[in-house]
């Protein structure tokens, strides 16, 4: 599942990024801002127009993420102790 498909004001854990050749750039500049492997996060609205954009909370950070953008982030389940 991505970051794309979480319903609203759940609690996930990053497993990976997904990105293509092309979107490189992406990847790494979500990575600078928080988005790592095993932080916490979910998303707390989607815009009214095609649910873009996302606003995410990661770790203690909240941003405004495309939904292009959230799709390339994979989550899992966060551990039941977390």
């Amino acid at each position: 599942m991505n970051l794309a498909q979480a319903p609203l004001r759940t609690t996930w854990r990053i497993k990976q990024l997904h990105t293509s050749e092309d979107m490189q750039d992406r990847a790494r500049q979500l990575q600078e801002i928080g988005f790592l492997q095993g932080e916490l996060v979910s998303v707390l609205t989607r815009g009214f127009v095609g649910g873009d954009p996302l606003v995410v909370r990661v770790g203690m950070s909240t941003f405004a993420l495309r939904k292009a953008e959230a799709q390339c982030i994979e989550i899992e389940p966060k551990a039941p102790h977390a």
